[in-house]
């Protein structure tokens, strides 16, 4: 007997995407989209496939996939964001390990991520496994700003099929999440009080470069993986130079209150 599946997704202003990710996944035993009050055509898209769309002011990438986990009612749970898409092949191997007995309580994933229209193999993203699919019970996802992953607590497996994420279609999506995410990085190593200098700000853009063009060979994908590992030394920079930043105004507070 197949296992019954619960597909979680998060969004907020997600109308021109999550159609495609919602015909992916309209399969599944339930659906259940938690929405950050959005202000487009989100929500009535969403109530096309399911009537389980609860809205949730933003709490952060991680409580806030929790708090959808909270929401499902099936003992396993698939995790998809609102610009992924679930293929055949990745499906036909869900059902094929639900209808199996198995010791896993998770699987990772592997993701096809297209920049600028393209697949792209190299740059270090792909097979890019991410740990989607586990039983509710013994997953959750860390509480972290931005990068959230999952833990579980079991032993875990690897599925072949891929999910497909349309991740950044412009240059100005890129900057748009460069701008947030980098921020976002920025107040958790903060959080975590992670040691810095100037150096960082030096080293560290010109090393994420040449180890995604050089290292992991994004010069085989052309110009995009050019411009890919120039950005993404660009989005190093960006984080350490807010942390610095705040840091440094931190400690002048300090100074300030201590007088």
């Amino acid at each position: 007997m197949t296992e019954k599946v619960s597909v979680a997704i998060i969004a907020f202003n997600e109308a021109t995407r999550i159609r495609p990710c919602l015909e992916s996944v309209k399969w599944a035993d339930e659906i259940v989209v938690v929405d950050s009050l959005s202000n487009d055509e989100t929500v009535k898209i969403c109530m096309e496939y399911t009537q389980e769309v609860i809205s949730q002011p933003w709490l952060g990438y991680g409580p806030q996939k929790n708090f959808a986990l909270s929401k499902v009612r099936n003992d396993w749970v698939l995790s998809v964001d609102a610009d992924e898409r679930v293929t055949s092949e990745l499906r036909k191997e869900i059902e094929n390990v639900l209808s199996k007995d198995s010791n896993c309580i998770g699987y990772y994933v592997p993701r096809k991520s297209f920049f600028l229209g393209k697949w792209i193999r190299f740059c270090g993203w792909y097979p890019d496994y991410n740990l989607r699919l586990f039983r509710k019970d013994r997953g959750r996802f860390k509480d972290r700003m931005v990068h959230e992953c999952v833990e579980v607590q079991g032993p875990v497996g690897y599925l072949n099929g891929p999910l497909e994420h349309e991740t950044y279609r412009s240059m100005d999506e890129y900057f748009d999440r460069m701008h947030r995410y980098s921020s976002l990085g920025a107040m958790e190593m903060k959080k975590e009080k992670k040691s810095t200098t100037v150096l960082d700000l030096l080293f560290r853009p010109p090393a994420t470069f040449l180890k995604m063009y050089l290292v992991q060979q994004g010069f085989r994908e052309g110009w995009r993986g050019f411009l890919l590992s120039c950005l993404y030394g660009m989005y190093t920079f960006s984080k350490y130079a807010k942390y610095w930043e705040m840091k440094k105004n931190t400690a002048l507070k300090n100074k300030n209150y201590n007088r």
